[in-house]
Order: structure tokens, then C-alpha cells, then sequence
């Protein structure tokens, strides 16, 4: 991935969170809300990289970053591109007359290429309008059927089907539109006392409803035409996660983890998988190879996720993928970058500052409290992106070379600033 980058070719970094690709983009907030965490794509940069995010970078937030990395700031360039409602960020680029200013940059890299968070049909246009290629992808890809591709797997129901091919265990469910979306949901709930109701394309939990035999009356009635998925609730105690990759040579499993959820919203992660049943978590690597070569042989090049929740008998069930860089993509970069060993152990999550905090503070607080990260360790704490809008919750990235080390590491931080809700 981007921290094996063995060659010198710069890239242009999108931090493209606004995409139909993930959700319905009549849903404007959702993805504007996604958008406040751009700031972290600034730890995939190295000297020479573009990186074009949606909003301003703070000179605190940039000045601790570039210092971590051991980076100079002028030695990348960043673009802001501010999001248009209902716009892919890639279209937003020459809604803001962008175009010509990124090729001028270029001029002096005509082997830049460039690296997507979301790899949808704006960004091939955006990458053709430049004149570059897309990262990882030979010259002259990734082709329009790949995109798509891409496209069908990050629905609900396009996974499903796939996953059915390749015998991966699901949970009981159905793919409805609207127009038949209660007798669907009325029938589970016939045959189980709880159930998930979701948007065909969504992510981050966006959209989700739990039902049950209760309250089925009390669910929003969906606009029309909208597809959905409606699957039986299975009784869980981990929701887990395995990051894929596609590369040339073959496909493989960087790192697995443990999902921090709330209110069934991704809230941030802990890798490896840890007090798991050694043989759901060789389950869940299986299955995430064989989705992995499944997209290779369609010519998907890049990371992917296989996200799965573990019943308490063990057994596994596997909810969705996320065919492009998601919100454990950049950490993982992040603590191999500064580590040097992809083994670590981290994890994300938030923790609180009350009253609300300047950014350098919160930094000279966690250095202190001696849980800023140090290279001669191995371990520590990172602020992983820039000043929150609410001013107080500060998502973080957390190392230490093995479980207990990042347990402690963890519990020292919530004592350190208070209670921890989770993040991502």
C-alpha cells in the first residue's frame, strides 16, 4: 500500500468522502459530516504529493503532522476543493475551475498519479482531465467495468450476491424496494424478533434501522423507488473487520481487527483480532481472500474490507464490504509508516476535552502526560486529524508493540482526558 511506495512517483491524494460510491448524495449532510475527517489523508503524503481535501488544513494540525512524519510543510502542496451538494468531490474539482491550477502542478510530474478514497466514475474522468494515471492500476486502467464493479459490491445487495457465490455465511435476509418493503420486513420478523433494516447503499451505518415485532409501526416510511436490504439481527458479542488487498502477484489480509460500534455507526477499531475463536478468525481471512480474488479476476487493484459480526458461540456472520479505502486504510499506513512494523497493535477511537481546547494544548497535553508517540518505543498516541467542529472530541490513532501494551496505553489516555466514545 501507500507506506511500501517504493518508487518516486508523486501522487495526488483525493480525499474524495463525497461520492456516490458510498451513499445516495441526496443525502448531503451525511457525506459533508464524513468530509470533517479529510484532514487524515495527510499521513499518506510524502515530498512531492498533492493532496486535495475538502476543507483547510489548520497550521497547527499541519506544522504537528509534517513534524511527525519528519517532513518539511512546503514540501507538499494542498488544495481545498470545498464540497458542492449533490457533486462527486472529483466533479467539484472543475466546478471551482481547479482543473487548469492541479495541471499546472503537474507540469513538473508527469508521472503523478492519483490515489481515490472512493474509486467511482468522477475520478476516471478527473484522472483523464489531468492527464495522470490511478493508483495502483497499470497504464491505461482501471476500466469502466472495474469501476462498476466497484460500484456494485459497496451496495448491500450487490454483496450479498456475491457472497452467496463464493459461500460465505450471511445472515437470513432479502433485497426489496420500497413498494414492497413492509411485507418484507413484516415476513422476517415472522421468522426472527429482531431485524436490520438498510439502505442499499450506505456506509459508516448511515441509514440503518433495528426493528422489531414491537415497533415495526414506528419505522419512517422510505421515498419511493429506493432499494433496500432487510436481514435477520444476529445476537453478537465482536463486530469484526478484515482489510484485503489486490495486488499484481496475488491477494492478501495486511491486518484484522475488531469494529467499535455505536448505535450501529462504525466508532473506531482495535487490531489484531483478539479474544476471537482461533477458527471464526481463520473463517474470516478465508473469506476475505476469496472475496479478494473474486474483484482481482474482475481487475480490481487496491484495499478492500470484509466487515462480519461473531455470535457468542463463535460463529460468524458477514455483513458487508467496503471495496475502497476506508477508515482503517489510513492507520494502518500511519502506524507502519512510524513503526516500521506492520504488526503493531493500535486502534482509534476519540477522546474528550471539556472545556473545548486550542489544538497545539491537546498536543503538549499528551506529550505531559507522556502518551505522545516515540520513534525509540514503538508506541504512542497520534492526533489523527485536525481540530474537531464540536471542539472537543479529538480522534486519535494508538500504537504499542502488543495487546497489553496498547490496553495500557489506552487506559493511561482515558484517565488522562476523561471518558472515551468511541471514534473513528
Amino acid at each position: 500500500m501507500v507506506a511500501a511506495r517504493e518508487d518516486s512517483r508523486p501522487l495526488v491524494i483525493l480525499a474524495n468522502f463525497v461520492s456516490p460510491l458510498t451513499v445516495d448524495l441526496r443525502a448531503a449532510s451525511v457525506p459533508r459530516r464524513w468530509s470533517e475527517q479529510a484532514p487524515r489523508k495527510i499521513w499518506l503524503t510524502r515530498p512531492g504529493d498533492v493532496l486535495v481535501v475538502p476543507l483547510p488544513l489548520s497550521e497547527s494540525f499541519r506544522r504537528y503532522a509534517f513534524g511527525r512524519l519528519g517532513m518539511s510543510e512546503d514540501s507538499v502542496t494542498v488544495v481545498t476543493v470545498p464540497d458542492i451538494p449533490r457533486v462527486p468531490m472529483a466533479e467539484a474539482v472543475a466546478a471551482h475551475g481547479l482543473l487548469e491550477p492541479l495541471r499546472a502542478l503537474l507540469r513538473e510530474s508527469p508521472d503523478a498519479r492519483l490515489l481515490p478514497t472512493a474509486l467511482d466514475e468522477a475520478c476516471l474522468a478527473l484522472a483523464a482531465d489531468l492527464g495522470i494515471g490511478i493508483e495502483p492500476y497499470p497504464a491505461g486502467g482501471p476500466s469502466l467495468r472495474v469501476v462498476r464493479t466497484v460500484a456494485d459490491l459497496n451496495t448491500k445487495s450487490g454483496f450479498r450476491a456475491i457472497a452467496t457465490r463464493l459461500g460465505i455465511r450471511l445472515p437470513d435476509g432479502v433485497v426489496c424496494t420500497s413498494a414492497n418493503l413492509a411485507r418484507a420486513t413484516d415476513e422476517l420478523l415472522a421468522a426472527w424478533k429482531r431485524v436490520v433494516v438498510k439502505p442499499d447503499r450506505s456506509a459508516g451505518g448511515h441509514g440503518l434501522r433495528f426493528v422489531t415485532r414491537d415497533d415495526r409501526a414506528a419505522a419512517t416510511p422510505p421515498a419511493a423507488g429506493e432499494r433496500w436490504v432487510v436481514e435477520q439481527y444476529v445476537d453478537h458479542n465482536r463486530a469484526v473487520s478484515a482489510q484485503g488487498y489486490c495486488a499484481p502477484d496475488g491477494v492478501s489480509v495486511p491486518f484484522d481487527g475488531e469494529m467499535r460500534m455505536s448505535g450501529g455507526s462504525f466508532a473506531g477499531y482495535r487490531s489484531p483480532l483478539h479474544d476471537v475463536p482461533d477458527v471464526a478468525r481463520a473463517e474470516l481471512a478465508t473469506w476475505t481472500l476469496a472475496l479478494g480474488r473474486h474483484l482481482a479476476a474482475e481487475g480490481y487493484r487496491g484495499p478492500f474490507s470484509l466487515d462480519a459480526v461473531c455470535a457468542p458461540n463463535g460463529t460468524l456472520h458477514a455483513l458487508e464490504c467496503n471495496v475502497r479505502r476506508t477508515a482503517t486504510t489510513t492507520p494502518h499506513v500511519l502506524v507502519t509508516r512510524l513503526t516500521g512494523n506492520p504488526a503493531s497493535a493500535w486502534s482509534t477511537g476519540t477522546f474528550r476535552t471539556d472545556p473545548p481546547r486550542p489544538f497545539d494544548a491537546v498536543a503538549e497535553r499528551l506529550i505531559a502526560a507522556r502518551l505522545h508517540f516515540r520513534p525509540e518505543a514503538g508506541q504512542g498516541v497520534i492526533i489523527y486529524t485536525d481540530r474537531p467542529v464540536d471542539g472537543v472530541g479529538w480522534r486519535y490513532v494508538a500504537m504499542a508493540p502488543d495487546h497489553d501494551g496498547l490496553t495500557e496505553l489506552e487506559t493511561r489516555l482515558t484517565a488522562a482526558f476523561g471518558g472515551d466514545d468511541g471514534g473513528g
